[in-house]
Order: C-alpha cells, then structure tokens, then sequence
C-alpha cells in the first residue's frame, strides 16, 4: 500500500505541478493581453492627444490671420479718422477766416452807411450793389485765403 499511496502522490503532484504551469502560462497570458491592450489605448490616447494640438494649432493660425485683417482695419480706419480731423481743422480755419471777413465787411457796410451825408446815396448803393464779378464768384477761390486789409478805422476823415 505504501507503494500505491507514494504513486499517488507523486501523481498528484504532476497533476499540481502541470495545473500551476497552465495557470502560470494563463496568468502570462492574460499579462500580455493586458500589455497590449494598455500600449493600444495609449497609442489612442497619444493620437487623441495630437489631434487636439494640431485643432489648437489650426485655430491659432486663423486667429492670427483674423487678429491681421482687424489691426489692418485698424489702420485703416485710424489713418482716415486723421485725414477727417485734419480736413476739419482746416474747414474750422476758413470758417474762422471768414466769420472775421463777414465781420470786417459788416464793419465797414456799418461805416458807409452811418456816414450817408459825406457821401451819395447813389455812390453807397453803386458800390454795395455792383460788385467785382471776381469777388462774388463763389468758384473763384484766390480770394479765400486772402485777408481783408479795410477797416472802419481807415474811412474815418
């Protein structure tokens, strides 16, 4: 009996011995298949990965190319909004200029005609009503720019 029971348990153990080695040779299975499928998912998650940087990317070009076109306008509408102010300065000078002719003028047609007696009712109209063409053209601008040199100090006798 003893001879049987030594038989037994020696087959017993190869019986352990081969069941470790199956479970050992599942265990490595399973750990290879659980390396292969983490180095998948990180392979995906590197793509994922990539593609956001390279949308990112994308978008910082058309941003770039949209902040351009905007500083461009910028310009633009800075260099026009220059060209208006310096346009109605110069408006605002000949108004100036010409608020102080109508006033000398308005001096003068004052003068004239306070002083009526010294001269011809006919001689005041002759000369407030018949003017040089060239002063009241309006197209003829030589006289814009150029001051009026009479006063009502110059008439005085």
């Amino acid at each position: 009996m003893a001879s049987s029971s030594g038989t037994s348990s020696g087959s017993t153990l190869l019986q352990n011995s081969g069941s470790e080695e199956d479970l050992q040779a599942l265990m490595d299975q399973r750990k290879r298949k659980r390396m292969l499928s983490n180095r998948e998912s990180a392979r995906r998650s590197r793509m994922r990965k990539q593609k956001h940087l390279d949308d990112l990317m994308a978008q910082k070009v058309q941003l770039m190319k949209e902040n351009n076109q905007i500083v461009t306008s910028l310009d633009v509408t800075t260099q026009q909004y220059l060209n208006m102010e310096a346009e109605n300065s110069v408006l605002r000078a000949q108004v100036g200029e010409l608020s102080h002719r109508l006033q000398s003028l308005n001096e003068i047609i004052n003068f004239l005609n306070a002083s009526t007696g010294a001269f011809g009712a006919e001689d005041i109209a002759c000369t407030i009503t018949e003017p040089t063409d060239n002063f009241m053209n309006p197209w003829n601008l030589q006289y814009l720019n150029q001051p009026i040199m009479a006063s009502a100090d110059m008439f005085q006798y």
